[in-house]
């Protein structure tokens, strides 16, 4: 995604004068925590899920590798989306189709069903979330958005730690006898009202001169990763067909053609889906490779982790979510410290002491976890989840900046929608990766005495692949400047600053795809 070069305009006095606009900031930071608290209360669902819609191994992880799937290939096509036909109306777009997707997911009368709506809430939740700091940037002058930004790290924060508890409480209560149901139905109020007041107060906004979206572009991606990740989700369960490595080899024909098109577009009318451009800069290729792996990492451990704690040691929802919240509290905690603190005067020492942090976090759960067996109390998980969370706090928060930093700055919203999409991708690959590293370490048919045990041995060799994706990810992490650029809130912005700003740290991961910041400043339409 690329723009040609212009000198934006703060947003008029009518912006920064206008109430509303913080009831508008409210309804769209309401619609990016549905959003988050989606993500993390189905996987504490899934084993209910499983046992009460039949659901295979494979459909589960369809279940979650489909929305990540959806999500990452629509972020940088929903971004010029809103850019070309506003980013209001692409909002109210998403933020209805994804209601109506999760009532299609709510009321889902089978795994096949429930998995197609889970695809389409995806794609809906790709058209609306882009928008939300695009919204923010037409609407807020620049001497607030850091204040702003900041506000939505304390939405990540409050939806990574609610989102479990919810579904675990959700899935306890079984509310009006429909199990798992309610984790869906719980959006229809929420987006409805998203809806109604979103017509109201957000005013529109667009790039005035949005470039052309890149179909040719969006198409090769997704039929790229579409080859890659079916034939690894579906795999084992058809004993590894011959046309499963015929699609992954595909794979990288398709990817490879994608790189040929877009060089060949971006000569031509320079408006490529991706700018490649960016990848000459050594920091930038490095950090596009930890997002990717990095997801990869989160991809396995979530879904892993859920399925050992419910499935293996056979723990309550509510147990399982509850569990989780030293970890939660870590991160948050963490990435605040990181932020503020650390990063400033240690530079990317601190990320690259969050990934051993972590991968050592990891190697003390295994430990636990084989001391113990299937006796290990919850209590005597809080040490290593403590810790992992703490090494993942010192990564999220700076890492966007980290990666940023020697980008040209007419290029950084291409770059920060790029990162956060290949970091979607790479969720999905290692969702899909699931069948290989914990699926593929137990045998196809388990008595019922056998599922515990072969569960924890399977989280044990699946969190070994955690630990080396953290080592990769420390290696990679020498190539980042040994100083990130930091944004602090309450400095004067520069001119230059002013005029393109980057959508950084906890923000950035819901700015995905947002071209607005290298595109131009957004022009507010009525």
């Amino acid at each position: 995604m690329t723009s040609p070069s212009s000198t934006p305009e703060s947003p008029g006095p009518e912006a920064t004068t206008d109430r509303r606009r913080w009831y508008a900031l409210a309804i769209v930071m309401t619609a990016a925590f549905m959003d988050l608290v989606d993500v993390t209360i189905v996987n504490i669902a899934i084993p209910s899920i499983q046992r009460d819609a039949g659901a295979t191994f494979s459909q589960i992880q369809w279940i979650t590798a489909g929305y990540a799937l959806a999500f990452a290939a629509g972020l940088i096509t929903g971004g010029r989306l809103g850019d070309i036909h506003g980013r209001k109306r692409l909002f109210l777009i998403g933020i209805g189709g994804f209601t109506l997707a999760s009532a299609l997911c709510g009321f889902a009368v089978n795994p096949d069903m429930l998995v197609a709506s889970r695809i389409l809430q995806g794609a809906m939740a790709a058209l609306m979330v882009p928008q939300v700091l695009s919204i923010v940037h037409a609407t807020f002058p620049a001497h607030e958005r850091g204040k702003v930004f900041g506000l939505f790290g304390a939405i990540v924060g409050l939806g990574a730690v609610s989102g479990p508890l919810l579904g675990a409480l959700l899935t306890e209560w079984n509310l009006f006898g429909l199990e798992w149901r309610p984790i869906f139905l719980i959006n229809l109020p929420v987006g409805i009202a998203g809806l109604i007041l979103g017509q109201k107060f957000i005013t529109e906004s667009k790039a005035p001169r949005a470039l052309k979206l890149d179909l040719v572009g969006v198409a090769l991606v997704t039929l790229g990763l579409l080859m890659l990740l079916y034939p690894l989700i579906r795999g084992r369960e058809l004993d590894w067909p011959a046309w499963g490595y015929v699609s992954m080899g595909g794979s990288l024909v398709v990817l490879g053609a994608l790189v040929a098109y877009e060089k060949r577009k971006a000569a031509r009318d320079g408006s490529p889906l991706v700018e490649l451009s960016l990848f000459k800069v050594r920091s930038f290729a490095a950090g596009i490779a930890v997002q990717t792996v990095f997801g990869i990492g989160l991809g396995i451990f979530f879904l892993v982790w859920t399925l050992y704690m419910q499935t293996g040691l056979g723990w309550s929802p509510l147990r399982a979510g509850l569990t989780g919240v030293p970890f939660s509290i870590a991160v948050s905690l963490a990435a605040g410290l990181s932020v503020q603190k650390l990063v400033p005067r240690f530079g990317r020492k601190v990320l690259q002491a969050g990934a051993l942090t972590m991968a050592a976090g990891v190697l003390l759960y295994i430990w636990e976890s084989e001391r113990y067996g299937l006796s290990i109390a919850s209590w005597q998980m809080a040490l290593p989840l403590i810790v992992m969370g703490l090494g993942m706090g010192l990564i999220v928060a700076p890492l966007t900046d980290a990666v940023l930093s020697e980008v040209p700055r007419e290029h950084a919203g291409s770059a920060s929608g790029l990162i956060n999409t290949v970091q979607q991708m790479g969720n999905a690959l290692g969702l899909a990766l699931v069948s290989v590293v914990f699926f593929g370490a137990m045998p196809d048919r388990l008595t019922p005495p056998e599922v515990g045990p072969a569960f924890v041995d399977a989280f044990q060799r699946a969190m070994v692949w955690v630990v080396i994706v953290m080592t990769v990810i420390f290696l990679l992490m020498s190539a980042l400047p040994k100083r990130p650029a930091q944004h602090v809130e309450g400095a004067e912005p520069t001119e230059t600053e002013t005029e393109t700003e980057t959508e950084s740290g906890p923000a950035a991961a819901s700015a995905s795809a947002s071209a607005s910041a290298d595109d131009q400043e957004p022009e507010l339409v009525g």
